[in-house]
């Protein structure tokens, strides 16, 4: 598909040529700029720990923008899905970025798993969970929902030194209800509960939390069987439903 890989970390990515994202791409930063709020888009900048400048688009108003953009345009293949992502995360305003986290998800179905590596890099590079999280829950886990054989992958992602690959390997199953694969949920879980860092704490107590609403008995089983092991951060998320 024309994106290239050395390794897992510090990977080479070129976006494939496609004329749908020449197009896309054409329209989206003629189009996006025209919505733009220099007063707004300082309080976001400031919300979001001043992690890239931003145009100023509050969500309704950029997807409405995002139609406008996408109107009459063709049904994409993996390569151009790649294009337009790899190709949004190379401008600076963040609002790109959305634009291409909504388009995967829209297009989801297309990909298959060979778009994982891809994903990945997008996921590693300038996080926050503003991008992270539903890459982490509409991407990544509807990559592994469609091929189960990528849950090998996760066993590594979980392991990894970088915080956001570690954390969506947590949260690549918040959608997965009864197909969740519980004894992953609750290793990776332990296996990360002595994390220093506050996103992958936060990550296993909402990764539990939202299994709770699939089965509250197996949460509450886990954190009275493990409780101990995990943040106080990740009991209360994870209790935060069903009580203890």
């Amino acid at each position: 598909m024309g994106v290239t890989a050395s390794g897992t970390s510090g990977a080479r990515f070129e976006a494939p040529d496609s004329a749908l994202a020449d197009t896309v791409l054409e329209r989206l930063t003629a189009v996006y700029p025209t919505g733009a709020d220099a007063r707004r888009a300082t309080s976001m900048r400031a919300y979001m720990k001043d992690i890239a400048p931003f145009l100023g688009l509050a969500t309704p108003e950029r997807r409405a923008l995002s139609r406008t953009v996408l109107l009459g345009t063709a049904r994409p293949a993996e390569s151009d899905c790649a294009a337009i992502a790899l190709r949004c995360w190379e401008l600076p305003e963040r609002e790109y970025r959305y634009f291409a986290v909504d388009y995967l998800r829209r297009h989801v179905r297309c990909l298959s798993s060979g778009f994982l590596p891809t994903a990945r890099r997008l996921v590693a590079t300038d996080p926050w969970w503003d991008t992270v999280d539903a890459l982490a829950a509409h991407v990544v886990g509807g990559l592994v929902a469609a091929d189960p054989k990528l849950r090998a992958d996760m066993d590594v992602w979980i392991e990894d030194d970088d915080l956001w690959v570690a954390r969506t390997a947590l949260l690549h199953q918040l959608r997965h209800k009864d197909a969740t694969d519980t004894g992953r949920l609750f290793a990776y879980c332990v296996r990360r509960s002595d994390h220093p860092d506050f996103f992958v704490r936060k990550a296993i107590g909402w990764c539990l939390r939202e299994y709770a609403k699939t089965d509250p008995r197996a949460v509450r089983d886990f954190v009275a069987a493990e409780g101990e092991r995990l943040a106080p951060l990740s009991v209360r998320e994870a209790l935060k439903n069903i009580g203890p």
